[in-house]
């Protein structure tokens, strides 16, 4: 797993298309100081990784009803920059996720590991995933799983993320009769080697947009999402929440 991983992000390094990032972290000013937080060991769950997900929290919809709320300042409050899309979380996948064999869904979670997060690490992502107690989580639930130090974990993260072109859904959220299709078609559309296929859309139960989960096989590369990550129906109608 490790050199498989290894030899993966090189691979797409080599092809990351130059990303647009600014335009969702609209403005982004994060504190020099900034302590890594106590993230809760779950249930450990070891098994192969057969592919990744990748998802992207649309943080105005997030923020929506955490916009006082102190556990939340860093991505809500204003304070420290204004986000569009952010990075969620990068998930190994396990067994029955997207192989279609009909196993139940399953994935690694919570491995065990030597290595710890350090706070210049946790800084180093902050504009990427504004909420230090997210990267924490995400790096003890996730990322030990991927037998590589915290460093390579977001690094892989990063290297996805950057070789993004995200579309202006501020703008997108203006169309009359939007849907989920618009939605997953607009980012299928912006990059190369991306299909509607591979896009999940989650909507809340307002029909607000929430995340994009995007599906990748274990070398990285775009593949079509089953049907626990795809989420939305093309054809169901959706609304994009601006809070700007």
């Amino acid at each position: 797993m490790p050199a498989l991983l290894n030899r993966a992000v090189l691979a797409f390094a080599a092809l990351a298309i130059p990303a647009t990032v600014q335009a969702q972290a609209y403005q982004c000013r994060m504190p020099q100081n900034i302590a890594v937080p106590n993230a809760d060991q779950g249930r450990e769950r070891r098994m192969p990784v057969t592919g990744y997900t990748m998802a992207l929290s649309w943080s105005p919809e997030f923020c929506k009803p955490r916009e006082g709320q102190r556990a939340h300042a860093t991505q809500c409050s204003g304070k420290n920059g204004r986000f569009g899309l952010v990075v969620h979380g990068l998930w190994p996948d396990g067994r029955g996720v997207g192989s279609g064999t009909g196993r139940p869904n399953s994935w690694p979670q919570y491995c065990r590991t030597r290595y710890t997060l350090t706070a210049a690490e946790l800084r180093r992502n902050l504009c990427m995933m504004p909420s230090a107690r997210l990267i924490a989580r995400q790096w003890v639930k996730h990322g030990s799983c991927m037998g590589k130090p915290p460093a390579t974990y977001f690094k892989v993260t990063r290297i996805l993320w950057n070789g993004l072109r995200i579309p202006n859904y501020d703008r997108l959220s203006r169309r009359d009769g939007l849907t989920a299709g618009d939605i997953r078609g607009a980012l299928a559309d912006a990059n190369d080697g991306w299909e509607r296929a591979h896009i999940g859309v989650k909507l809340n139960e307002r029909g607000w947009l929430q995340e994009l989960r995007l599906c990748y096989t274990k070398r990285f590369r775009s593949t079509p999402c089953d049907s626990r990550r795809f989420g939305a129906a093309d054809g169901d109608r959706a609304k994009i929440w601006r809070g700007l």
